[in-house]
């Protein structure tokens, strides 16, 4: 992993990045007991972290991960790595995992950028049979994901995106997935994927830019065979995230309704920092 600065964050302890480690005879480790969140700093100022550390609590919650942090505590923590390493731009990834006595990590990144082709001509994805563990939480429990987009880039593609067992796609490795049909978004209902500060964004998006979302998750079958006219993925790091072709399918549209939406949940991005 490449480190933004020399330091991070062990338990409230400011230290070396490269401390900032697990054994790997650490039974938590050994069984992906652990939740995790990633947010943005931008302009020295980080990107909705009240919402993030909710989440994150959220998530060990529902895993039975018992810990002492609070919210005042993680967020004075986000700030000190930030004020110690003069950070401007980065990811920041908050790992907080279980055991006797819980253990909370802060590190940073740089920034996750993407090229912009990937907005204006949109990404190519594939298809993946599986589905998440506890879908609803993110939890290190990440094997499926990383077989998935393994696959995806032995096929020159960016992401994979998951096909349960009734063939309906719900979401990415790493990302919310979203159809369109003319000016109605349909998403995956929120007992089926992962919820997340982004996801909230982009359906709050759709209502403002006067968009109508159903809940529900689109069929395999229907994709494949044109019944949506745009597809579009999001994540922290992406935005709203164009696709341009799923399996052997082309969208005729790319960026209709993503565009407007990236563009107006990364203004509310740069507002939330005044």
């Amino acid at each position: 992993m490449e480190f933004s600065g020399k330091h991070a964050i062990v338990n409230g302890r400011l230290v070396e990045a490269t401390e900032a480690a697990l054994s790997v005879q650490d039974r938590e480790l050994q069984y992906g007991f652990g939740v995790y969140e990633s947010l943005r700093i931008i302009q020295g100022t980080l990107v909705y972290p009240l919402e993030h550390i909710d989440r994150l609590f959220y998530s060990a919650d529902g895993i039975g991960l018992r810990h002492a942090f609070t919210h005042e505590s993680v967020y004075h923590w986000l700030n000190q790595l930030i004020a110690a390493d003069k950070i401007e731009e980065a990811s920041i990834r908050i790992l907080l995992m279980g055991g006797v006595d819980a253990r909370l990590f802060i590190t940073a990144s740089p920034l996750l950028a993407y090229p912009e082709s990937f907005y204006s001509e949109g990404i190519k994805t594939v298809s993946y049979e599986g589905e998440r563990l506890l879908p609803q939480y993110k939890t290190c429990s990440l094997l499926m994901n990383y077989l998935a987009l393994r696959h995806a880039g032995t096929q020159g593609a960016f992401e994979a995106l998951l096909v349960d067992r009734r063939k309906l796609v719900l979401e990415g490795t790493r990302s919310n997935l979203f159809v369109c049909k003319n000016t109605t978004v349909y998403t995956a209902p929120s007992s089926d994927v992962l919820e997340g500060v982004t996801r909230d964004k982009i359906l709050k998006a759709v209502g403002e830019l006067g968009y109508t979302v159903v809940f529900e998750a689109p069929s395999y079958a229907d994709i494949c065979a044109g019944v949506y006219d745009e597809l579009f993925i999001s994540s922290t790091s992406m935005g709203a995230l164009p696709v341009a072709s799923f399996d052997n399918f082309v969208f005729p549209e790319i960026g209709t309704i993503a565009h407007p939406i990236h563009a107006l949940i990364r203004q509310w991005e740069v507002n939330a920092l005044h």
